[in-house]
């Protein structure tokens, strides 16, 4: 007698256990926590310069850096071109990439929907059935003969219920929740790499026609010259090494045209890829030219504290952090009993007008309780498991923090190292430009030899190329800057309306993080 209250005394114990955890709606595994950011002050080992340096013509403007500034949504506004604008509204909103990641984002939205209606509310389902029957006698013990034919009506409603207790669901739908996180993060990276993608393609374009355009004022300019040396050999003032010297340069300066042309028509169709257009019809696009675009002077820099909170793609692997934060707690819970609960209640008959008699009604009520003992150690090895894929998803967010860091640090010294390679190119141009003129006067003369002339028009050449693409890396640098950074998507949009139309589908931070979410608690 004393065992059978034992035994009795330990189930009430238990039964009270359950029902406090179920009242408490604990759940077993870590809480998440978002790791703490970096303790730094800076981005580079010593400071930044006030501003950059200072060059005369496109792009020359001189560049402050302002600290703590806030990114605006739209940064690429600050170049003030037009055309690029358009470019841009274009590619947010028939790119591809973007479409998919919109999709994908619902697909997580849907699942975490799906799942949330399956954890949280009890599984009801009805069943009808009518079906003839013939049974032998057999079945009833009788030997041989015997028999009848019959029907069979069936009406019932079933329901069944599994109770999280130690919080298994509720965990699979914080790991759900931060998936639909997850993707929100990727489609705002995918926004963020699709503008700066456009931005430094319309950048390279403005350089490859720039150079194009050098290339071919230098090659008019040694048309002119080869037939000046042709005049003088035929006068017999030069030798024909001389001319065939200025023809070798000559043939140079035309074969470094079909590579730019070539470089040109792939961006163009790069461009036109971008958004959302077949490369026939890259032609439709606007053309860019580096005069057309305003370099900005002011760039703003976020704090080192506020990176972390500002990067899509560190916000996308908290949220893997926290998916697989999530995952423990679901490998935990099933070591732990599960209770189901299930209902019935319904009628049979044989006669169809007899099924809802009160004499065929039919129903049940039961409880099961499920307690692993023996599974050859395959739940602590799943919870193992994913105890080290919650490891595996720090170390890879450390890794996109750290990258994410060293991407603003090269930024920011690559735009003060093209600022002072900007201002010597264009005194290195202005050199060659003003060496070339009096090469050229004193060759009219007969005061250089020829050789001093191919020299200076080589030398001119090679620096107006340079000082082209010079004003281009920082352009296009300065874009990369507000990549680094984040972009500013979690910034409003000057205008609603604009905005709305820059993209069929741009969420806004506020969505992810006021998106409705049960308690993990």
């Amino acid at each position: 007698m004393s065992k059978i209250m034992e035994k009795a005394a330990y189930w009430r114990g238990f039964i009270a256990v359950v029902c406090c955890a179920a009242l408490a709606g604990c759940a077993v595994g870590p809480d998440f926590r978002p790791p703490a950011a970096p303790a730094v002050q800076n981005y580079t080992a010593t400071a930044l310069p006030i501003q950059s340096a200072e060059a005369p013509g496109v792009g020359g403007n001189a560049q402050r850096f302002d600290m703590g500034a806030k990114i605006p949504s739209q940064w690429w506004t600050l170049f003030r071109s037009e055309d690029l604008d358009r470019l841009i509204r274009m590619a947010l909103a028939d790119n591809p990439t973007t479409a998919a990641a919109q999709a994908a984002l619902r697909q997580a939205r849907e699942n975490y929907s799906a799942q949330y209606g399956a954890s949280r509310f009890p599984g009801i389902d009805a069943n009808l059935s009518a079906g003839r029957e013939r049974s032998g006698g057999a079945s009833f013990g009788q030997s041989g003969g015997g028999g009848a034919t019959f029907n069979l009506f069936n009406a019932s409603v079933s329901v069944s219920y599994v109770l999280d207790i130690f919080g298994g669901a509720r965990r699979e739908l914080e790991a759900l929740q931060a998936q639909v996180d997850y993707q929100g993060y990727q489609l705002q990276g995918s926004y963020l790499t699709l503008t700066a993608n456009v931005v430094t393609s319309a950048v390279l374009e403005a350089s490859l026609r720039a150079q194009l355009q050098a290339t071919r004022d230098i090659l008019a300019d040694q048309q002119q010259a080869y037939a000046l040396v042709e005049r003088q050999f035929q006068l017999g003032g030069i030798a024909r090494a001389d001319v065939l010297a200025q023809r070798t340069q000559l043939a140079q300066t035309q074969a470094a045209l079909p590579p730019l042309e070539k470089a040109l028509s792939q961006t163009r169709h790069l461009l036109a890829v971008l958004v959302g257009k077949l490369p026939a019809e890259a032609g439709a696009l606007p053309e860019f030219d580096i005069q057309g675009m305003a370099l900005p002077t002011t760039l703003p820099v976020s704090l080192p504290s506020s990176l972390a909170r500002q990067r899509p793609d560190i916000q996308a692997a908290e949220a893997l952090l926290h998916a697989a934060s999530a995952q423990v707690g679901v490998a935990t819970a099933n070591m732990y009993p599960s209770i189901t609960l299930t209902a019935g209640y319904g009628s049979a008959s044989n006669k169809l007008g007899d099924l809802f008699s009160s004499d065929a009604m039919l129903w049940n009520l039961g409880a099961g309780l499920l307690q692993p003992l023996f599974h050859g150690g395959e739940l602590s090895a799943k919870r193992r498991a994913a105890v080290a894929a919650y490891d595996q998803a720090l170390a890879l967010y450390r890794q996109t923090l750290l990258q994410a860091f060293l991407d603003v640090a090269n930024t920011l010294r690559a735009l003060e190292s093209d600022a002072s390679t900007l201002k010597a190119q264009a005194d290195v141009e202005k050199a060659a430009q003003d060496a070339l003129a009096l090469t050229k006067s004193q060759f009219q003369l007969g005061a250089v030899s020829y050789l001093s002339l191919l020299d200076a028009q080589r030398q001119f050449q090679q620096a107006r190329i340079r000082l082209i693409q010079a004003q281009a890396a920082r352009f296009a640098d300065t874009a990369a800057l507000f990549q680094s950074l984040g972009g500013g998507w979690w910034q409003p949009a000057p205008d609603a309306g604009n905005e709305a139309a820059l993209a069929k589908e741009h969420l806004s931070a506020g969505e992810f993080r006021t998106m409705a979410r049960p308690s993990t608690r």
